[in-house]
Parts: structure tokens; sequence; C-alpha cells
């Protein structure tokens, strides 16, 4: 899209359940929805910074949003899954993040109409950029910025992104 091009009337999204919400993005947004295996821990990480996976040789950071809003405890037991995204940053050394998901995501599509702000206002947790209505389903918007800048300020974003793709 060049500038000047009016906006898209529609944009293709994916509702992704993660912990007790769902998070909304577009649907370039993510790179791959895989199972969650060999989560490698990272010392003094924050809550929210659940470690690290491996993905097609790249090291990448394993975010949960369970401080957002955490599953009740009699939940039913879901396989976890990993949606990989693309981030945004534009670094060479972090081009992934990693979001820890209960249950399938969804595709949608949205117009303006069918996306609500229901913020009210007050302080919201750390990682969240909006809450939103879609449709009838509430979700956040993740700050997918402010993420990557706390991993980038993190003494432990070497140990995260140690490695790249070999070949």
């Amino acid at each position: 899209m060049s500038i000047g091009e009016p906006l898209p009337r529609e944009i293709r999204c994916v509702l992704i359940p993660s912990a007790g919400v769902r998070l909304l993005l577009p649907n370039a947004a993510v790179a791959e929805v895989i199972t969650l295996a060999g989560v490698v821990p990272v010392d003094d990480a924050p809550v929210w910074l659940r470690g690290r996976i491996e993905w097609r040789g790249w090291h990448i950071p394993l975010i949960g949003f369970d401080h957002v809003a955490p599953l009740p405890a009699d939940a039913p037991a879901q396989a976890a899954r990993v949606a990989v995204l693309k981030a945004i940053g534009n670094r060479p050394d972090m081009p992934y993040l990693a979001v820890l998901t209960h249950g399938f995501p969804r595709l949608t599509t949205l117009n303006a109409e069918l996306l609500l702000p229901t913020h009210d206002g007050s302080d919201l947790p750390f990682g969240v950029k909006a809450q939103v209505l879609v449709r009838d389903d509430m979700a956040v918007i993740p700050d997918l910025e402010g993420i990557e800048a706390e991993l980038v300020g993190m003494q432990a974003v070497e140990e995260l992104t140690a490695s790249a793709p070999v070949g």
C-alpha cells in the first residue's frame, strides 16, 4: 500500500485465545501456529516472559498473557500451542516473538463497525495496547512494540535470541 491510497475497508484478523483473554492481531502478523514443546526458562524473567523456544533455527521469546486474565481454575485442559508472530521492531536479532495460546486461533474479517473500544480509562496491564469488543467477543490488542522494547532492554536479550538460523 502506498501513501495516498485509501485504507482497506476490511482487515483479515485472527483472534488468539491466550490465558483468559483473546488477542486480536492482523492475520499477516502470524507466521505459524505450532505445538508447544521445549520451553527453555530464562533466569530472572518477568512473569509474562515464559522462556524461549526454538523455531526454524531461531531462539525466540515466549510471551504469556496470564497476568492480564488468568484461566479459571475449573477451565477445561487444552493442548497448549504457540503462535509465532513476526516482530515489528525491525531488529535482525529478534525477528519473531511467540505467544502461548490455549485453543485454536480463529480467523475473522473486521471493519470499523465491528470493532468497538471498551477501555474505561484505567491503566492497562503490561503488554496490552487496547481492549475491544469484536462482534460479541472481548479481546485485547497486544502492545507488541512495548513488549519488544522490554525484551530489548532486558539483560537476557542475548540469551533469548542467542542463535540465528544456520545456512
